[in-house]
C-alpha cells in the first residue's frame, strides 16, 4: 500500500502524551526479549554478510548490543558504530559513518546491511544514498524519516538544544529529500503507539524496493521487541538481489497488524 507523504505532512504533530508517558513499557519488551532469547535464535539464518547497527539519539552501542548479539547468533557479522553517543550531528560525523561503511565493505568484500534505530535510521538511509554500491539493504526502526520535524516533540527540542542552529541547519540541508527511499531495498518498521516519533513520521512511500511494516511496540523497545526481531531477521535473510516485500501470512498475520498506513 502506498502512503501519501502529503497527507502525513498535513497531519504532522508529535505523539499523543499518553504514548509518550507510557514509554516505560519498553522494560516489558526487554523482558520478553530475554525470555524468548532461545527461540529467537531459531529465526531464519543469515549468509554471513556484515550488518551495521546505528543507535538512536542520545544512545550508543550499548543500546544495540542485544540486537547485535542476536544477529551474530543468526550467522551475520554484526558491527556497532563505535562513535560514542549519538548526540551531536555534523558533516564530520556523517563522514565518519560513511568511512565505517566503506571499511566494513572493503574488509568483508560484501555489501553491508544497515539497521538504524530512530535517528540512526535517518543516518542509515542517508548512507545508502551516499554509497548505494556498498549497501545491501536498510532497515529503520521508528525513524523520523519525514522532512517535517513536527512529528517529534521533546526529542526534537532536545536535539536542537544540543546541536545548535548552525549544525541543525547543516543537517537539514544535507539531508533534504530524506523522505524519499534510498536506491536500495528499504524497510521502515514503525508502531502506532510510538511515544517519541509519531508513527506518520516513519511512513515512507512504498515502491518496488520500499516497504513499511507495522508492529506492536514502544519507541524505546523497538530494538529489543521480539516481533521486531522477527521482521528484521526475515528481511536480512533474503538473498542479495532477490529482495521481496514482507509477507504477512500464516502465523505472521496474527502477530503483525494489517497495513492501514494512511
Amino acid at each position: 500500500m502506498t502512503a501519501a507523504p502529503a497527507m502525513a505532512s498535513a497531519q504532522a504533530k508529535p505523539p499523543h502524551i499518553f504514548w509518550a508517558l507510557s514509554e516505560g513499557r519498553a522494560l516489558f519488551e526487554l523482558g520478553s526479549f530475554v525470555a524468548l532469547r532461545s527461540l529467537l535464535k531459531r529465526l531464519p539464518k543469515g549468509d554471513g554478510h556484515p550488518v551495521l547497527v546505528l543507535p538512536g539519539f542520545m544512545a550508543g552501542d550499548t543500546s544495540t548490543l542485544p540486537m547485535r548479539r542476536l544477529f551474530n547468533d543468526l550467522g551475520y557479522e554484526a558491527h556497532g558504530w563505535g562513535l560514542g553517543r549519538n548526540v551531536r550531528v555534523d558533516s564530520g560525523r556523517i563522514q565518519a559513518m560513511l568511512d565505517l561503511v566503506e571499511r566494513i565493505h572493503a574488509k568483508s568484500g560484501r555489501t553491508v546491511s544497515i539497521v538504524g534505530w530512530s535517528l540512526g535510521g535517518v543516518f542509515a538511509r542517508e548512507l545508502a544514498r551516499m554509497a548505494p554500491d556498498k549497501v545491501r539493504c536498510v532497515i529503520s526502526l521508528g525513524s523520523p524519516i519525514s522532512e517535517d520535524m513536527s512529528h517529534t516533540g521533546l526529542a526534537r527540542r532536545l536535539f536542537e538544544a544540543l546541536n545548535g542552529r548552525v549544525e541543525r541547519l547543516e543537517m537539514t540541508q544535507s539531508m533534504a529529500g530524506r523522505a524519499t527511499p534510498p536506491p536500495v531495498p528499504c524497510t521502515s518498521i514503525l508502531t502506532r503507539t510510538d511515544g517519541v516519533v509519531a508513527w506518520r513520521g516513519s511512513v515512507q512511500e512504498e515502491g518496488p524496493q520500499a516497504e513499511n511494516i507495522e508492529v506492536h511496540a514502544s519507541h524505546c523497545g523497538l530494538g529489543v521487541n521480539p516481533m521486531v526481531m522477527v521482521a528484521i531477521a526475515d528481511r536480512l535473510a533474503q538473498k542479495e538481489g532477490a529482495w521481496t516485500k514482507f509477507r504477512r501470512d500464516g502465523w505472521k498475520a496474527v502477530l503483525f497488524p494489517a497495513s492501514r498506513l494512511h
